[in-house]
């Protein structure tokens, strides 16, 4: 049997583990309540992070849709300069071929000139392709400038001669020695002119 010192001896052991126990199993329910967070605080953590992934979304929707907007501009911009560029280009075409035409044009004014020549079959036929050709021409955007009786500009105009009329007034274009002409606004040929110096 064991003496009643020896009881004691074991009580107290007893009672000091009992105490170490309950300390450690309040320490794991502490940590235990702090590893398991209430419904309300999980939801709350829940909500935050979801709040936080909105927010990302949202900046990088904003950001795909500033970029689209920019493409697009960029695109119409494109397409803009791309059919300027292309309308350039056929009206420089078009007065070049009309430029080398002019020589033609007037050596058919020239043949038209010639008196003999009017009434007679050949001369109906050169007037007509001529008038068939200036229609064309014109279509394209050719006009004829108008010099004679004008005031000189030199813009339109190239004075080859300067001449003395007291009847008309200085710097009026006192004849054409060769047309000039524009196609779409643009001058291609002056006018050849002689003007008025008093």
């Amino acid at each position: 049997m064991t003496s009643p010192e020896e009881n004691k001896t074991t009580a107290t052991e007893t009672t000091e583990q009992n105490e170490a126990n309950k300390a450690a199993v309040q320490a794991q329910e502490a940590a235990d309540t702090d590893a398991r967070k209430s419904p309300a605080d999980e939801a709350t953590d829940d909500l935050e992070a979801i709040k936080k992934e909105l927010e990302a979304q949202k900046t990088l929707l904003q950001e795909s849709e500033e970029h689209y907007k920019r493409l697009q501009a960029d695109f119409m911009n494109f397409r803009r300069r791309n059919e300027k560029e292309r309308e350039e280009l056929s009206s420089v075409i078009v007065q070049g071929l009309i430029k080398d035409l002019l020589p033609i044009i007037d050596n058919f004014e020239r043949a038209l000139a010639v008196e003999e020549a009017k009434g007679s079959a050949l001369h109906d036929g050169i007037t007509m392709i001529y008038n068939q050709l200036i229609a064309s021409l014109q279509k394209n955007g050719l006009e004829e400038i108008k010099a004679a009786g004008e005031k000189f500009d030199p813009n339109f105009h190239q004075a080859v001669m300067r001449v003395e009329d007291p009847e008309k007034e200085d710097n009026t274009v006192e004849e054409v020695l060769q047309k000039g002409y524009t196609v779409q606004g643009r001058v291609i040929r002056p006018s050849m002119v002689k003007v008025v110096a008093n």
